[in-house]
């Protein structure tokens, strides 16, 4: 049996680090906020946060909006962060991502607070209000309409889907429910804003997904792409879908859903495409700890650089798939929230095409991440047998201009960040079950069978 010894000591951090650059030429400029951190002083993480607070996004009029999914990760600081910004916030969720962790036996590193404690809590740090509705979007349709005719919402923020890929590929029983809820729920949706007779604008959370990796033989754009058809006609079409997992898979479904609703009923959407999100607070959630984000760490759920810091900060070696040579790109929590303000703000006009927009910060290769978090940390870097049918390298050129000409000034990823992240995890590290840090589905049963080895694999923590 191997064993993998890890040490819940949290290592110094290395203050010779040089954050890197965004990966295009327009986000190379690194923000105001960004360049303020740089001056924080290392030993005050929460100042970090802090200093990420941001102005507002213009003098645009604050809006009704209804949050499907706002308990979840990204939801959950989007919420908060529309709500400090002035708008008027409705929170829908039915806590399906709350019922997924007593089904994996897996909780939260970060111990989160019912919806009811949070949004109390948020009234009290912010003298704010924010409404909770527990409805479940793919099921309860009647519910739905009658909540958008009686909050006439100006926006629909949708991320009430399931978003997790290796748990869309854990079993038939997760990727029927998968395709289910998120190709139900996103229907439901353009139906149910149809029945309501009520003019919201639709921003759907999708992801970089979509489009595979290293398919465009070049910068992927952003939604459409320029082609020659036969006989030389030109064309601008939707770019073509590469799904790389059941989760995937239905973001490509909603992708066709979108756009047969807006030609069929002229419904206004935006549809985002995502990088990976890693990072845990935002200026709002570290106002209380019952604000506090939750924060995934287990194959199934935790992003791979947050997995990849948690890793770290406990001493455990990264635990990186195959060579390592996928190109991904990453975002970081604070700036899903303003991108989603930043589409709200500027919706499609009636009538017009869905909206695409590539909402990362930049790419990079995941072993190369892994070699960042490793130097910081002193921990080992460990290859291990890949659970996913993917290539095993691949470039990733994404263009994000969209964004960056609405005001985006994307965080990248930078040591006082890491910091941040690591403190959360030395907080809560007696939280953590070893056990679920190895990953736990696979793709097919040729992936299972080449990671059968890990079955030998103990995980234990060493004590101080």
């Amino acid at each position: 049996m191997k064993v993998l010894f890890f040490s819940a000591f949290l290592p110094f951090l290395a203050t010779s680090f040089t954050a890197p650059a965004a990966f295009t030429n327009r986000g190379s400029a690194v923000s105001r906020a960004f360049a303020e951190r740089q001056n924080v002083k290392s030993f005050d993480r929460s100042a970090i946060v802090r200093s990420m607070a941001e102005e507002p996004n213009g003098t645009f009029e604050p809006k009704k909006v209804i949050v499907l999914g706002g308990d979840g990760f990204c939801g959950w600081p989007t919420s908060l962060y529309l709500s400090d910004q002035g708008h008027d916030v409705v929170i829908v969720d039915n806590l399906s991502r709350r019922n997924i962790d007593n089904e994996l036996g897996c909780n939260s590193l970060t111990p989160i607070s019912t919806p009811e404690v949070r949004v109390e809590a948020w009234k009290e740090v912010s003298g704010k209000d924010i409404k909770f509705v527990n409805l479940d979007v793919a099921k309860d349709y009647d519910l739905l309409v009658q909540l958008i005719k009686d909050e006439e919402p100006d926006s629909i923020v949708h991320f009430a889907e399931q978003r997790a890929a290796p748990y869309s590929m854990k079993n038939s029983k997760t990727k029927r429910y998968t395709i289910d809820n998120n190709v139900s729920g996103a229907n439901n949706l353009c139906c149910a804003v149809i029945d309501s007779d009520v003019d919201a604008h639709i921003v759907h959370l999708g992801t970089m997904g979509v489009y595979g990796y290293g398919t465009s033989g070049g910068e992927i754009p952003e939604g459409y792409i320029d082609v020659i058809l036969p006989g030389g006609r030109e064309a601008n079409i939707l770019h073509p879908a590469y799904p790389g997992s059941v989760y995937h898979a239905t973001k490509c479904l909603d992708a066709l859903l979108w756009q047969f609703y807006q030609k069929n009923d002229a419904l206004r959407i935006t549809d985002l495409h995502q990088g990976i999100v890693w990072g845990t607070n935002t200026p709002q959630t570290i106002k209380d700890d019952r604000l506090v984000n939750r924060f995934d760490y287990d194959g199934d759920y935790g992003t791979v650089l947050n997995r990849f810091l948690m890793q770290g900060a406990m001493g455990v070696p990264l635990t990186v798939y195959g060579t390592g040579g996928q190109t991904r790109a990453f975002i970081h929590i604070t700036d899903t929230a303003r991108c989603i303000e930043i589409a709200i703000n500027n919706p499609p006009a009636a009538g017009e095409r869905v909206e695409i927009f590539n909402q990362i910060a930049e790419t990079r290769r995941v072993r190369d991440v892994a070699a960042l978090v490793a130097e910081q940390t002193g921990v080992d870097v460990n290859l291990l047998p890949n659970p996913r049918q993917e290539a095993a390298e691949n470039e990733l050129d994404v263009s994000n201009e969209k964004f960056c000409n609405l005001g985006l000034e994307p965080i990248t990823l930078d040591e006082g960040l890491f910091d941040e992240v690591t403190e959360v995890v030395k907080k809560y590290k007696s939280r953590c079950d070893p056990k679920k840090i190895l990953p736990a589905s696979f793709w097919n049963k040729k992936r299972a069978e080449e990671c059968a080895s890990l079955e030998d694999t103990k995980v234990e923590i060493k004590a101080e």
